[in-house]
């Protein structure tokens, strides 16, 4: 099965670095194949023959034993990048106007009532939910009033990892 490991907070503001080649190296060494990183972000498509619910535990463990870090890893099939990807309006993107992310979700907060928890204002902001993930639109004069950034305030905040839609539609891409 063909999957994309997305690792929360590495190499943020030069926070829990971690180089890609040896990400790789570490992935291949827990047996997994045809592993690429896509950007410095912690983002890492492979082959696994194992399931998806056992990725995530097995792979924190190996970054714990090789980089001496902490970093809580969400795992996602090939299908459900490509499918999350197709859901983002073609009208929103991440450029100069607006700025469009992909929230994506632990399974603890995994469910449509994460949307009451996500206060947006309708005025300037756009949010939808599917399973695993929020998707925000915003035009980049109103990111500061906007909804993702009072959420770093919380604990729900912890229990997700953002990626631009930029790169939710290139890793779909990559997967093709």
């Amino acid at each position: 099965m063909r999957y994309v490991a997305l690792l929360r907070g590495i190499n943020v503001g030069g926070n829990a670095k971690i180089e890609m080649s040896r990400l790789r190296q570490v992935f291949e060494t827990l047996g997994s194949t045809n592993v690429i990183t896509y950007i410095n972000s912690g983002n890492v498509l492979f082959d696994d023959n194992r399931g998806r619910n056992d990725l995530p535990h097995i792979i924190e463990q190996a970054i714990q034993e090789e980089f001496a870090l902490n970093v809580p890893v969400l795992v996602r099939t090939a299908d459900e990048i490509q499918a999350l990807a197709a859901l983002i309006p073609a009208d929103w993107s991440n450029d100069t106007v607006q700025r469009t992310d992909v929230l994506f979700l632990w399974d603890t907060i995994d469910n449509d009532e994460i949307l009451a928890k996500v206060k947006i204002n309708q005025d300037i902001e756009r949010l939808i939910y599917t399973p695993g993930a929020l998707i925000w639109n915003i035009g980049r004069e109103h990111v500061r009033r906007g909804a993702a950034i009072k959420l770093i305030k919380t604990d729900v905040y912890k229990q997700m990892t953002i990626r631009n839609s930029t790169t939710v539609r290139k890793l779909a891409n990559l997967l093709k």
